[in-house]
């Protein structure tokens, strides 16, 4: 198995491991699993290109180094994304439940205020024939349509996907303008300082 994949692998279990520890506590704030998530891809990006690097013994352009990269975010992207549906799927289903009913209860005191439901039909054409029962009855199906664990799977792999082909292209270019063309000068140092080399 290639460095790089495994590093994407390594990457994605500490940071289920992570959302694990996050969930037995009872930390049920969503934004630093998901700041994690970005961090976690980044650095298995990071880290598999820059270890595949050390390992290559002969020059690679910048393609063959975007590749490298890539095949460290990939793995990533679809171990997390499955986790990320069986996690709200089956581990902790009432995660949904909790956040549909607080939409509800929005929605509900939404279309009991005058101010707050004609400032909706102003900017929803569509509503503005409907009948406040119609728009909440319309809004809340779209609320439970739109909370689910497939839905948050598909959107993790579509961003995550997105995330890992602008980190690869990111830090393959930043490797190579600085950390990789220093490294070359130094072996190039060493090499013309060796016994070998007089």
């Amino acid at each position: 198995m290639r460095i790089t994949v495994k590093t994407g692998i390594i990457a994605a279990f500490a940071w289920i491991g992570v959302k694990m520890i996050f969930h037995l506590v009872g930390f049920s704030s969503i934004a630093p699993a998901v700041l994690l998530n970005i961090l976690g891809l980044l650095l298995a990006i990071a880290i598999g290109l820059f270890i595949q690097k050390m390992r290559d013994t002969e020059e690679t352009n910048a393609l063959l180094d975007i590749k490298n990269a890539m095949t460290a975010g990939f793995p990533y992207v679809v171990i997390v994304s499955v986790f990320i549906y069986i996690y709200y799927n089956n581990i902790n289903p009432d995660y949904y439940k909790h956040q549909i009913a607080e939409n509800e209860m929005t929605i509900h005191k939404m279309v009991n205020d005058p101010d707050q439901l004609k400032e909706f039909k102003a900017s929803q054409p569509d509503a503005e024939v409907m009948t406040k029962e119609q728009i909440e009855k319309k809004l809340i199906a779209n609320n439970k349509n739109g909370a689910s664990a497939k839905n948050t799977a598909i959107l993790s792999v579509l961003s995550l996907t997105v995330l890992a082909t602008i980190y690869s292209l990111l830090v393959t270019m930043i490797f190579r303008k600085i950390l990789f063309k220093r490294l070359k000068e130094n072996n190039q140092i060493l090499d013309n300082s060796s016994p070998s080399a007089s």
